[in-house]
């Protein structure tokens, strides 16, 4: 399917337009939509400018925005936000951006590590459109489906699943507040990909818009309107737990290192992903590492499992709490216990806004304990690092790399997040230990760090999937659709 494309991005891409004034941008930009939709729209509750409400346009530009870095005064600003409450409205925004020759800008959940979404560093003067408006979610148990509008965010349609059923769900991200827009075209791994694998994996139809009106999909080919997943089974009974040791109490990493062993190949039903923190301990800091997992099934089965496979962390049946799948959402996700389950309609994170930095890697053999050693003096370098070790196998491994342009299966042992201002110093670090010749990141984690000195040359096409460019070339020969990480045209033969 053409929508997923757009993960593969790894070139910058220019456009030259026509600097407008932002008082008759915004007349001639509300004038072209009136004349290319039939559903009216009202202005206060669509369209937010600074120059006639600066904190309201503020509220809603830094309303789903979970990165500090890129709310501060110096980044630049659109012009106006526009918040379409039809998709004709989404239709009308494109013929208009594209008639009036200024940038447009797409958001349905603002979770962006780079900011790509809501800010433009290459192009001014730039228009922000947010779809956070439309979320609705239709889910039919009987044919094990729902359609989900761009807008909408994990969390809701994980709780629109379980208000029909206490036996559905649907594999995707472990935090509730993405927008499953975005989310789902970059491939959306949650902590049952094990058992069914990506939600890209799951995803049976889109509602796309191109620059032409004709189909298209992702942010280098047009606009995600809603897509069409498939359902998948839960237990009514699952189980979850969250074991944490300190660098004392794993003593020569004989528990991480059996976890590498292991993560992967643990029935599939089960994941436990490693979430590394610095703590104080007597004074000085230490390394804590938070075994963090989800079974689908009951306490006793899994402590079966864990007595066979992973004995070594110790697990016991007080460690384990038994819950409904939606319940597990809430707790994998961060918050609070006891938590409500409807938490999950406000589109919150459980976590506050941070200034944050984001990488990631792909590990292919375990890392042996000097490296890892290395890894934990680098770590106790900052006081509030964080970095997660997710497992793959499982389903993961079976689904052929070439299924949906999502790459990083058979073989991949765990992926690492690296999350911080540290962050470039301990990515250096751990070049040895995880994919090379290419070293892999994951698209949803965008980093402009790669591809910063790439030139749009024959040869970097080469390099690149250049199939990718064809189509690109294709359905968006006039790259309407362009950020600083886009796919980029193929160059004109000349």
């Amino acid at each position: 399917m053409i929508s997923y494309i757009s993960f593969l991005a790894l070139f910058f891409s220019f456009y030259t337009i026509t600097p407008t004034s932002s008082t008759s941008l915004q007349d001639d930009f509300i004038n072209c939509l009136h004349k290319h939709t039939n559903v009216d729209f009202s202005l206060e509750q669509t369209f937010f400018t600074p120059a006639k409400n600066v904190s309201l346009f503020t509220e809603v530009l830094e309303s789903t925005a979970q990165n500090l870095r890129f709310l501060a005064r110096s980044m630049p600003k659109p012009v106006f936000i526009f918040n379409p409450t039809d998709e004709s409205h989404v239709q009308a925004s494109v013929i208009c951006t594209k008639k009036l020759g200024v940038h447009l800008r797409v958001r349905s959940g603002g979770h962006d590590y780079e900011g790509l979404s809501y800010v433009s560093e290459i192009e001014k003067p730039f228009i922000l459109m947010d779809l956070s408006k439309l979320r609705k979610i239709n889910v039919n148990i009987k044919d094990n489906s729902a359609w989900v509008q761009a807008g909408a965010t994990v969390g809701e349609l994980y709780y629109r699943i379980a208000e029909k059923s206490k036996v559905h769900g649907f594999p995707a991200g472990l935090c509730t507040s993405l927008g499953i827009g975005g989310h789902i075209t970059g491939g959306a791994y949650g902590s049952m990909m094990r058992k069914y694998g990506l939600g890209g994996d799951n995803v049976l139809d889109a509602k796309i818009f191109d620059a032409n009106v004709r189909g298209g999909g992702g942010a280098s080919f047009g606009i995600i309107l809603a897509w069409k997943i498939k359902l998948v089974t839960v237990p009514e009974t699952v189980t979850v737990f969250t074991v944490t040791k300190t660098l004392e109490q794993d003593v020569g990493n004989k528990i991480l290192s059996k976890w590498q062993v292991v993560a992967d190949k643990l029935v599939e039903e089960l994941f436990i992903r490693v979430m590394f923190k610095v703590a104080a301990n007597n004074g000085s800091k230490t390394v804590t590492m938070s075994y963090n997992a989800l079974f689908l099934g009951n306490k006793g089965m899994l402590m079966k499992v864990m007595k066979k496979s992973f004995p070594k962390l110790g697990l016991t049946r007080k460690d384990c709490v038994e819950m409904s799948w939606i319940e597990s959402i809430v707790y994998i996700s961060g918050f609070p216990s006891q938590t409500p389950t409807n938490v999950l309609l406000q589109g919150k994170s459980p976590l506050p806004k941070i200034n944050l930095k984001a990488k990631s890697d792909f590990v292919m053999n375990p890392i042996h304990h000097s490296g890892l050693m290395g890894m934990f003096k680098e770590l106790l370098k900052e006081d509030s690092p964080s970095m997660i070790w997710s497992p793959y196998g499982g389903r993961m491994s079976e689904v052929p790399e070439y299924e949906i342009p999502f790459p990083h299966r058979k073989g991949v042992i765990f992926k690492i997040l690296y999350a911080h201002n540290w962050i470039r110093d301990i990515y250096s670090y751990m070049m040895p230990y995880v994919s090379s010749n290419p070293r892999q990141s994951y698209v949803n984690y965008r980093d402009l760090d790669l591809g910063q000195n790439t030139k749009n040359t024959e040869s970097d096409f080469r390099k690149a999937q250049v199939w990718g460019a064809k189509i690109k070339s294709k359905v968006d020969p006039e790259n309407f659709f362009r950020h600083e990480q886009s796919i980029p045209r193929l160059p004109v033969q000349g």
